[in-house]
């Protein structure tokens, strides 16, 4: 999240790939340093290890692609901000070692274009654009309908790069190693593009979409950690501060578990008496868990979640008159984009050009944008919460999921400056798993047929990956 937006900014510029093997030989020796540090030293924790099942897969399809027999797409889950880490270690280590193992023969460098989000270098930094540029990456405007140049330049290099494409189809990091959020159309269309594009130039690869999975667990459940994270949490929000002795709690799943209850709760209230105040929407009042012993405790949180979801987008979906079609994701790229439109502005083309009348008001509106699109990150943080995620499966792991994401969410109303660091609870080990690769070309002859049978195929492809990842992950 980049600091408060006072002033109108210029337009959001393309970032082409610029691929140097130089800066990727450099990333390849820094990668096990990046995997433990993060880029952050002071911080006692990263990733120890990842292990990955079915690699095999991959090589075999390298190897295929090298000799011109297939083009194909990695469709990689995308639960934490670390994952693009773990694909380069799986592309610049796994690979190849297994490979070697296999007798499988593949040209060097093991690597992937890949597409990444342009608004990720408004909190991350221009350097970032830099660096993902000259490693291979494409930006493209997420939600953005004319992004034209983005979408060609993907569409051209699944069919014509010198390396495979990578791509991350939910769009957006979801907090959550298992669950796997609603997938972008984008992936199976850029499939079918290519597809169409292998068919004019007469070639007769095979395109392929290959769904991988990536889960984060804690080499030791990180309990103190936790209990240290919702003593925090806790105060923050002016509650009675919960701490428990480790060493006198046999079973601390049900202690935890209560606390993120009364923590939710009070959120929820807090957050419903804000709109219902100052954004005068009709809210009604809640039957509190605590004195209605009937009610079951995650199904009325969860219900009251999605009312105040809801309520926020509409607050700003009001703001840049947009109707709420579509599910809470739909609605949060559209806000995004007409939040981006008021703040980097396409219809300006030299902003310092302006009267210093008229640059007032472009920096008013954008101010405003900034303000309105704040409701939707609440939003987007909590897109994949479900009431029974944490019940089903009482892991340390979902129990830091789901602290961490309310972390965020008080740290977006706090703080007018980036998002702090999330606390790092301990060392976490990585499992990643590469599925069977998926055939767009087999859909073919169904996509072609005319405009709502390709809006079938396309829709029948995304089911099929979508499923391909729940199974990876199960």
């Amino acid at each position: 999240m980049p600091d408060s937006i006072q002033h109108a900014q210029p337009r959001l510029e393309f970032i082409p790939q610029r691929f140097n093997p130089v800066v990727l030989q450099l990333t390849q020796w820094l990668l096990p340093f990046l995997l433990r540090l993060r880029l952050r030293p002071w911080l006692p924790a990263g990733i120890s290890r990842i292990e990955v099942k079915n690699a095999e897969i991959l090589a075999e399809l390298y190897q295929q692609f090298q000799a011109g027999k297939v083009r194909f797409l990695m469709a990689f889950r995308h639960p934490e901000v670390d994952d693009p880490l773990c694909m380069f270690y799986l592309l610049s280590r796994v690979v190849p070692r297994v490979a070697r193992k296999q007798g499988i023969w593949l040209q060097y460098p093991i690597h992937s274009h890949f597409i990444y989000e342009r608004g990720m270098l408004l909190w991350a930094g221009d350097w970032l654009g830099w660096f993902f540029s000259h490693l291979g990456g494409t930006s493209i405007r997420r939600g953005k309908r004319l992004d034209r140049l983005g979408i060609q330049t993907a569409r051209d290099l699944f069919a014509n790069g010198k390396m495979p494409i990578a791509v991350a189809p939910e769009g957006a990091t979801n907090g959550h190693s298992g669950i796997v959020s609603p997938l972008e159309p984008g992936v199976a269309q850029l499939g079918f593009w290519c597809v169409e594009d292998l068919h004019k130039a007469n070639r007769s690869e095979k395109v392929l979409i290959v769904p991988i999975s990536i889960q984060y667990s804690y080499i030791e459940p990180p309990w103190s950690k936790l209990d240290w994270l919702l003593s925090k949490l806790e105060a923050d929000c002016g509650l009675s501060v919960q701490c428990i002795d480790q060493s006198d709690v046999s079973n601390p799943e049900e202690i935890f578990y209560q606390r993120l209850l009364r923590l939710a709760e009070h959120l929820l209230t807090e957050m419903e008496n804000f709109y219902r105040r100052f954004y005068h929407q009709n809210l009604p009042e809640p039957i509190s868990i605590a004195t209605d012993k009937t009610a079951n405790p995650n199904q009325v949180l969860v219900a009251r979640l999605h009312r105040l979801q809801d309520t926020a987008l509409k607050v700003a979906e009001q703001y840049f008159e947009l109707q709420p079609h579509g599910n809470f994701i739909d609605r949060c790229r559209r806000l995004e984009e007409a939040g981006w439109s008021y703040i980097y502005r396409d219809d300006i083309p030299e902003l310092n050009a302006l009267p210093r009348f008229k640059r007032g008001l472009a920096d008013w509106v954008a101010a405003e944008a900034d303000l309105r699109m704040r409701h939707m990150r609440l939003v987007e943080s909590f897109v994949a919460v479900t009431g029974t995620y944490v019940q089903e499966k009482p892991t340390a792991e979902r129990f830091a999921e789901i602290a961490l994401l309310i972390f965020d969410t008080i740290a977006r109303i706090t703080s007018n400056k980036k998002l702090p660091g999330r606390p790092r609870l301990g060392w976490r080990q990585v499992q990643m798993a590469v599925g069977e690769p998926i055939s767009v070309t087999e859909y073919w002859s169904t996509y072609q047929s005319d405009r709502r049978a390709a809006r079938v195929a396309v829709t029948e492809l995304t089911q099929k990956l979508h499923s391909a990842l729940e199974k990876l992950i199960s």
